[in-house]
């Protein structure tokens, strides 16, 4: 099915990842193609092109696109910083948001909204499904709902994806950070007592793919499978990167200090999305692997 996509937050960590794998035919790998032949038409616009708490450029961008479907990936993601900056988190995560759902109601476009499961408290000790009530605990997730909130009340056509923990190769990321201070310390203190699903960027953008050719609108949650805790994470990171001489001490949250709450579990339930789309979403393990194997590759 051929779709014009407009993606917002293009040059973002997972925007990047979304506009190289909408621009690839099915067939090929996102190593091999370019974007000649690709089935979809893809315009992906960064921060810089098109600010989205400008309601007037949001306006004309989406009338002059037209497009089938806009991917509404620009967000304010700094956790700690939306806590000290709650009108810009807001500012950017819901108004921008309900800028771009009613440009596209204007323009009878369907929208995706890249949510995220901080809008769950993490009271529960199972995975969190769609129909579970949102009781954000921090300004990103209250900022977050908000977007989300403002795509339901204004459009039919719009794909609600949460997903969890990203990580990629255009941005700041755990994975990152963890390997940088393995490069200046013996020794590693990481929360043990929060729990969720680690997600890499291009297996989001894979599934968001698999969304799209599929007619049911909604809430989806997409997140690579497998739970762990950031001290888990952590100590897979530096195994599979040979770093094994690096301790990693599991301390609580309460010992770290954090301007922003966390959910101590927020683990998402994807059975929904993997039973309409017919897309099976892999172990989060297998993700970090890929990602650290082509950071190897492009390093040599």
């Amino acid at each position: 099915m051929f779709l014009k996509i407009l993606i917002t937050g293009a040059k973002g960590m997972f925007g990047s990842d979304l506009v190289k794998v909408l621009s690839l035919p099915a067939c090929l790998s996102v190593d091999t193609a370019g974007r000649q032949g690709s089935e979809h038409d893809v315009t992906g616009l960064s921060h810089q092109e098109l600010d989205v708490t400008n309601k007037r450029d949001v306006d004309i961008c989406i009338n002059d696109n037209k497009p089938d479907v806009v991917i509404h990936a620009a967000a304010y993601t700094d956790v700690d910083g939306c806590e000290s900056n709650r009108e810009l988190a807001f500012l950017v995560n819901a108004e921008g948001t309900k800028n771009v759902a009613s440009a596209c109601r204007a323009m009878d476009s369907a929208m995706v909204y890249i949510s995220t499961d901080y809008v769950f408290d993490g009271a529960k000790d199972i995975p969190h499904t769609e129909e579970d009530k949102p009781n954000p605990i921090n300004i990103y997730g209250e900022s977050k709902l908000a977007g989300e909130n403002y795509v339901k009340s204004i459009l039919d056509k719009y794909y609600i994806v949460r997903t969890s923990w990203l990580f990629g190769k255009n941005g700041k990321n755990f994975v990152e950070t963890i390997l940088r201070l393995a490069q200046e310390k013996n020794e590693l203190k990481v929360v043990n007592d929060q729990v969720g699903s680690p997600t890499y960027t291009l297996d989001l953008a894979r599934a968001i793919k698999a969304l799209l050719t599929k007619p049911s609108f909604g809430y989806y949650h997409i997140s690579n499978q497998g739970s762990c805790s950031w001290y888990d994470f952590a100590r897979e990171i530096l195994g599979l990167s040979g770093l094994n001489d690096i301790k990693v001490i599991p301390v609580s949250t309460e010992e770290i200090k954090r301007l922003a709450n966390r959910p101590k579990y927020s683990v998402l339930n994807c059975q929904k999305f993997m039973d309409e789309s017919g897309y099976n979403l892999r172990n989060w393990q297998d993700g970090l692997k890929d990602y650290l194997a082509e950071k190897s590759c492009k390093a040599n």
